[in-house]
């Protein structure tokens, strides 16, 4: 009896050793209880002591969780609905308001969080419009969300929200047909804007080219007729001193020119007179000189 008795003992006070004794794991934190009220918070990783059988330890996750909510259908500020997808990532801030908020149940957490989300997704998407959603306002939704609800879940429930993402905003049928023609109406009256330009631009610079079309055309007209006026003048100076040199040459010379351009073809026939000016020199031989 007094081995068992001891053996007995022996036990309790390992099980009791063991129970005083506590291990925080790493990417986890504790928090201590003592008859459900709170001794201590935030334990790191690594071994811990406490009170065995009067305090109790509760271990948190503080790595980032995920939310993946299923798809919640909000409207814009011109009230058209539109499917939301979205996923948020949190993580415990504050264990001990965790613990009093949620108990230390993530599928409690997440329940409460989410409508936090909703109503933040909710009131972002009534104050625009649905071109602004469809040409980029992601980006700014998502961050204005995250800070509210960031704040919102920190306060009430212990919850530090990382990250809110919209996965895909989804139109209902009738929405997106009439989406769709608003958006033909928009890129037609910008096709017909860019025709009516490019249209415009096209006869300025027809009509510009053809000013200086004619402006060209018209210095080449004065400068060749400048050119051409003094090579008459050039010419009719070297005639007249070509003539005044030697009349009686230049005038055989004219006729000589005059020969060949009627008789060039050879088939040209003229009818003169005997005494015709043209043919003295057919006749008469020139003088000697």
């Amino acid at each position: 009896m007094m081995k068992a008795g001891s053996a007995i003992v022996v036990f309790l006070v390992i099980l009791l050793g063991l129970n005083s004794m506590f291990v925080v794991g790493e990417g986890h934190s504790a928090l201590l209880l003592q008859f459900g009220r709170i001794v201590h918070t935030d334990y790191p990783p690594g071994l811990h002591f406490k009170l065995p059988v009067i305090q109790q330890v509760m271990h948190f996750d503080k790595r980032i969780l995920s939310l993946d909510a299923p798809p919640e259908r909000y409207f814009t500020s011109e009230k058209k609905s539109v499917n939301v997808d979205f996923y948020v990532k949190w993580r415990v801030a504050d264990n001990a308001a965790y613990y009093r908020a949620t108990g230390g149940d993530q599928l409690q957490a997440a329940q409460r969080l989410t409508p936090i989300v909703k109503d933040a997704l909710r009131f972002e998407f009534n104050a625009r419009t649905l071109p602004d959603l469809i040409s980029g306002g992601r980006k700014d939704i998502t961050e204005r969300v995250r800070a509210q609800t960031d704040a919102s879940a920190r306060k009430n429930l212990g919850i530090a929200v990382v990250d809110v993402r919209i996965k895909r905003i989804d139109l209902p049928n009738e929405v997106s047909e009439s989406v769709y023609k608003r958006m033909r109406a928009e890129r037609l009256q910008l096709a017909n804007e860019l025709r009516f330009t490019g249209q415009e631009a096209a006869e300025k610079i027809q009509a510009d080219a053809d000013r200086q079309g004619q402006v060209l055309r018209a210095d080449a007209q004065r400068d060749a007729a400048k050119v051409k006026g003094e090579g008459d003048a050039e010419a009719a100076a070297i005639y007249a001193q070509a003539y005044n040199q030697d009349p009686e040459f230049f005038t055989f010379y004219r006729s000589l020119a005059a020969y060949r351009t009627s008789f060039e073809d050879g088939r040209g026939v003229l009818i003169m007179k005997p005494d015709d000016e043209l043919l003295r020199y057919f006749e008469q031989p020139a003088p000697k000189r």
